[in-house]
Parts: structure tokens; sequence; C-alpha cells
């Protein structure tokens, strides 16, 4: 595996096609794995330029993270690629509670034995950017601090009450956190300006992007202070577009390549348990659309498993083996969302699960060839039902980058091929499921 540019662990699985598709875009051939593989799931790759691994790790509470990813971050290592990236949503929502990225950074410095972890969380293609120190992020054509964001400021697990992201951070870690801001980025002597910060000895440094220019200046700080600091960073995929820049400058990598369009489904299947109204607005263009709309009851999934997954599948089907492509959802926006009903741990994970086992039924029974699943952490769990071991990307979507249209990697024949997009939910247009459905990027 020597030779490798990047390693890295997405903290759930929409974040983790994010990465691998701003890799692949831009040639960098990668894999992502949903576990550790075996020896002959590795060899059907070849030979790879970054390995990804999907995770869970921001539903999950801090004890989570000490059990499951230190082995995980441990098996990234002996990879030995120049650069492991821990990779966390571009929004950065996120609590001491769940989904904890000052313990996931520190449990990151203690694998790889680093004192100090570069943090980069801008990322202009995503329309996410960071200015001393604080965070923005678009919706609806419009930018905002992320703690007036009109969707992340009200995030039903995780709100982001606070845009100062050293500030947010310092609830969730005993870590000392430094900046390199736009200014020290622009400086004349960038290089000595930026050793001048980290000499202050801080655990985390944040490394400001806003623009294309700052974003080439924090891939360049990534490459030059990786021999010094240690092969481990954090941050969301625009630690990836950083690095792309930077490897491009130094003709490490060529420019972006063309994927050829898969065509158009005759029927889609898609499983939702997204509360955003990014995707509500999605569901209601698919329904009038061509799409048939099934509404479920979250309830009915997490206290009648077996009886509401079996209603689900047979109305689903129904509409299937009548030529129609449909999208069987939880929620219909921030309004119906349920969430405080569940306060049992893994409850919400259990809807994901119900999702998954669903997505099964339709595409074994129908025989379908391409899906979808909708919601950030609904994907991290509702994937492993399909017993996919590996993802590649199929056609990036260059309207609306961070969930890609990927190629499923399974050792049972029936969803080995399989076309799958894993949606987050502030992600893509209003025609989302309909670009999927008709394989245009």
């Amino acid at each position: 595996m020597s030779g490798l540019l990047l390693s890295y662990y997405g903290d759930d699985f929409t974040g983790s096609t994010d990465v691998m598709e701003a890799l692949a875009s831009h040639g960098v051939r990668t894999a992502l794995f949903l576990q550790p593989p075996t020896p002959a799931q590795r060899e059907r790759f070849g030979e790879c330029d970054a390995i990804g691994l999907a995770g869970t790790s921001r539903s999950q509470s801090p004890a989570w993270m000490d059990a499951e990813l230190t082995p995980a971050l441990e098996w990234l290592k002996q990879l030995g690629a120049s650069i492991c990236h821990y990779k966390v949503c571009s929004t950065f929502d996120s609590s001491p509670a769940i989904g904890n990225i000052g313990r996931a950074i520190e449990i990151g410095g203690k694998v790889f034995g680093q004192h100090q972890v570069p943090l980069v969380v801008g990322a202009p293609q995503l329309r996410r950017y960071t200015s001393f120190g604080t965070l923005f992020a678009a919706y609806q054509g419009q930018v905002y601090r992320i703690d007036r964001h009109p969707v992340m400021s009200r995030h039903p697990v995780t709100p982001m009450d606070e845009a100062d992201l050293r500030l947010h951070l310092a609830r969730q870690t005993r870590g000392s956190i430094g900046l390199v801001d736009i200014a020290a980025l622009a400086a004349s002597d960038v290089d000595g300006t930026v050793d001048a910060i980290l000499a202050k000895g801080e655990d985390i440094v944040l490394l400001d992007v806003n623009d294309d220019a700052t974003q080439l200046q924090a891939g360049r700080q990534l490459l030059r202070l990786q021999s010094r600091l240690g092969p481990f960073v954090a941050g969301s995929s625009g630690v990836e577009y950083a690095l792309l820049q930077a490897w491009q400058e130094a003709g490490r990598i060529g420019g972006k390549i063309a994927f050829s369009a898969p065509g158009t489904a005759d029927r889609v299947a898609v499983v939702s348990g997204s509360c955003s109204p990014t995707t509500e607005r999605q569901i209601r263009h698919a329904v009038a659309n061509g799409f048939d709309g099934i509404a479920l009851d979250p309830r009915a999934l997490i206290h009648h498993g077996e009886a509401a997954i079996g209603k689900a599948v047979a109305i689903g089907l129904e509409k299937l083996e009548q030529g129609r492509s449909v999208i069987l959802y939880t929620a219909l926006g921030p309004n119906t969302d349920i969430g405080d009903e569940f306060e049992a741990e893994g409850e919400r994970n259990r809807i994901g699960l119900a999702l998954g086992r669903i997505q099964k039924a339709l595409v074994e029974r129908a025989g379908l060839r391409r899906a979808v699943i909708a919601g950030g952490d609904t994907s991290s769990h509702a994937l492993r039902e399909l017993g996919v071991f590996a993802l590649t990307t199929r056609l990036p979507l260059l309207t609306c980058p961070g969930s890609p249209l990927c190629t499923v990697h399974a050792d049972d024949a029936v969803f080995d091929g399989l076309e799958i997009a894993l949606k987050g939910g502030q992600v893509g247009g209003d025609d989302y499921f309909s670009m999927i459905r008709d394989g245009r990027g």
C-alpha cells in the first residue's frame, strides 16, 4: 500500500462519498470501503491512489469512538498514506455527546503520535467558507453565518449555535485551538507566519479557507507540514479540495477527468430518513415528476419493525411493478420531524436500518439497478443492510457536488454493480432525484 496519496475515515457515508467524488473527479483512483476489506476484496481494485473507510462516528458517542474509531484509524495508519484525513461534515455540526469532533481528533493524534493536528473546514466548491475562524454556509442562494443558518442552526440532533469554530470545538476537547486566518495566509512570508503560529503549540490549528487563493495556500501548507507534524489531518472535504490544488500545482496529479453518463434508469427506488427542508423540496419535486411518494411512519419502523417493513416493501413493489419509480420517506421537512420522541439510545439509528432493509428488498425483488438513500445518518446505517463492502464513483454530479452516483461492490451478485447515490440532507437542487433517475451529472 506504499505510495498512497491519501487515506481517510468519513464520519458518515454521504460525507465519505463526497471525498471520493472530489478525488475521483481529478483522476485520483479511489476505493471507499465500508469496513477493512479481505485480501480478495482489496484485490478487486488493483492499484489505488486513495483508500477511504466509511464510518458512522457523526451519530455516535465519545465512548463509541474510543472503542470503534481507534482500531479504524489504526488500520488506516498501517496503509502508510502520505496524509490520513478524519473527515467531518462541512457544516461542522457536532456536540460533546454526539459526533464529538474534538474527541475524534484526540484519538487520531494519539494513534499517529501527533502533537499538533491541522484542521480545514472551508470548501468554496460546496459554498462553505471560514474567515477568521468563523464558519459560513449557503442556503437557497444566500450565505449565512452557521449559527444563523435556517437549517443547521435548528438541526434536530446537533444544532449549530456557535459560528466561531474554535469556541464550538472547545466544548468537545481539552486541547488548545489555534488559527491560521485569511490574513496569515495572505502574508508575504506565509511559511514563516504559519510557523510562528504553530510555535505557540496549540493542539489543533484551524486554517481558514474562503476562496480559491486561500484554498491553494491551505493545501500548500498541508503538504509542507506533513513531514514535520505527521500525516493526520481533520476537516471537511475542503481538505481534499485544498490538497488537489496543491498536488496539481506540484505536478503530482492531472486535471479533472470526464465520466460517461450512465443513461436513464427505467425505475429507481429512493428511501429517505432526512428531515431537511432541502430534501422536502426534492421529494415534492420528484412526486411532481414521475415518482410515487410513499409516506412511512417512523414510530412503526421502530416499534413494529417486521410488520412495518413488510408493509412498506409490499407497497413499494406494487408501484415498481407498475413501472413507476418510488420514494419512501419518514419525514417531509422539519415540521414533520418527531425525533424528540425517540429518546432511547439507538432508536434513530433503527430507522436507518429499517430503511436499509426496505431498500434491500426492493432492489432484490424488483431487479433494480439504481437506487438512492437520502440523509447522512440514514445512509450510514441503511447501506450496510445491502451487503456492500465498497463503493467507487460512477458519475460525479458537477451541478451539486457532494453526493455522486456510485457503483456498489458486493460479494452478492444481486447487489454487485448496483448504482447508488447517498444524499446528505442539505445537498442538491430540487431536481436531485430526477437527475439520478435520468443519469444526468
